[in-house]
């Protein structure tokens, strides 16, 4: 390891994969409800297991961020990091904060917003957390005395996570007076977290891993960036109107939210060219063979999930019969495995080996584990697509009862479940790649 203090990267990066089995396991419940609702109903509800299947699904690419922050601001600064007792301090804190919050979803507690369920402590221990991660990784940049443009994108990233999540707080002090105002404040962080700063972050983190995978000139790299993260961020800060025309806002977020969410797939197709450019430049020789799979597979399903899945029923014309629908769902499940977890997990294909001193990943476990994820993902979004449209024309078009149409969509969650099953066995393969080491360096 180069850096003593890169193990604090480390350890996120664990807790963060011990957070993504869970969710899987989580995800395979609910899977299995969809298709016989009676199984175990009178122990977990549906609902009870949907909260926490989402819930730890933001925390784990949460703390996954964390660790990669960590792990590239080291490398970028050239530097240790600032207080490694900081960031294990506040990595315990927000383990406590989500294994609390778990607990009281359990029994009834919440704050009853979807998504933003968390009671009011623990979304004030939520934001202490994030701005001592954000204050540690600013002062480990300052301390190496370098500011690069990878750096710089991600500490606007890193900070705007932490200032978005503010508006969550809003309605426990009374800030919002109805419900509509409340609404139109939770997309402040719903929005604008997912298609908004999140976006920084994972830009950063793409151009970052394609520097060390590709090592191709910085300065040509970098303008790529400002560009491509520039569109992505502003077509989806002001795509958050494809939400607000269906809380009761002026008729000029039907134009807005259209036109700039429309406009977000060629962000994304900018992004996977840029990608796909840069390694192809380099010659792909780099021997850690599953970091290249996984960053070229996030700049790929984060153009089709977030951009092409996105598009698709963002129009006024048609999210009116498809909203909160299955295909909502489809466009959900492919675009925060695309951009997020997909970016998490390449950087923890690259700097786990290069702590370890290794190459890489086994390069069969890895590829079995990327190959399985993908299939199955893949899977899970096209049943998921195929249900919603069943959904969307005989509950919303033809006005059929909403149960007697689930019955209609049986097969399509039977399709979902074989494809979480094959996730899940992927997620295991790269558990495995993780902790079984890599291949060592010659000599």
């Amino acid at each position: 390891m180069k850096y003593k203090t890169q193990s604090v990267a480390y350890n996120h990066f664990v807790v963060a994969l011990l957070l993504f089995v869970l969710q899987v396991i989580a995800g395979l419940w609910i899977g299995i409800q969809y298709v016989f609702p009676d199984f175990f109903y009178q122990v977990i509800d549906f609902n009870v297991m949907r909260t926490i299947h989402i819930n730890l699904l933001i925390v784990w690419i949460l703390i996954g961020f964390m660790g990669a922050s960590y792990y590239l601001v080291v490398e970028e600064s050239e530097t240790e990091v600032w207080s490694p007792s900081l960031a294990n301090i506040h990595l315990i804190g927000f383990v406590i904060g989500g294994v609390a919050a778990i607990v009281g979803y359990l029994f009834g507690i919440t704050d009853g917003r979807e998504f933003l369920e968390q009671p009011f402590i623990i979304k004030l221990a939520i934001t202490v957390v994030v701005l001592a991660f954000v204050l540690n990784i600013i002062m480990t940049i300052v301390k190496g005395g370098k500011w690069t443009s990878v750096q710089i994108v991600l500490v606007m990233g890193l900070v705007g996570a932490a200032l978005f999540f503010l508006p969550a707080l809003g309605n426990h002090v009374g800030a919002y007076r109805n419900l509509s105002v409340d609404k139109y404040f939770w997309w402040w962080t719903v929005h604008l977290w997912v298609e908004g700063v999140w976006e920084l972050i994972m830009g950063a983190m793409l151009s970052f891993l394609l520097l060390k995978l590709t090592g191709v000139d910085r300065e040509v790299l970098e303008k790529w960036l400002y560009v491509i993260v520039g569109i992505t961020f502003f077509s989806g800060i002001l795509g958050i109107g494809h939400h607000y025309y269906w809380e009761g806002y002026p008729a000029y977020w039907l134009w807005i939210g259209g036109i700039f969410s429309a406009a977000e797939p060629f962000a994304f197709l900018g992004m996977t060219i840029y990608a796909f450019a840069m390694m192809e430049k380099a010659g792909r020789a780099h021997p850690n063979r599953a970091a290249i799979y996984f960053t070229l597979g996030c700049a790929i399903f984060a153009f089709l999930g977030a951009g092409v899945w996105g598009v698709m029923h963002t129009l006024p014309q048609i999210n009116r019969y498809t909203h909160g629908s299955q295909i909502t769902a489809s466009h959900g499940h492919l675009a925060f495995f695309g951009a997020y977890a997909m970016i998490n997990l390449a950087m923890m294909a690259y700097a786990i080996p290069a702590m370890k001193g290794t190459d890489g990943f086994n390069k069969r476990t890895a590829l079995t584990a990327f190959w399985l994820m993908v299939i199955g993902m893949s899977d899970m979004t096209l049943a998921l697509f195929g249900a919603g449209v069943v959904q969307a024309f005989m509950e919303r078009y033809n006005h059929m009862p909403f149960m007697v149409v689930q019955d209609q969509m049986w097969l399509f969650y039977a399709i979902r479940l074989a494809g979480g099953v094959i996730f899940a066995v992927g997620v295991l393969f790269f558990v495995k790649a993780f902790f079984q080491g890599g291949v060592k360096r010659a000599g």
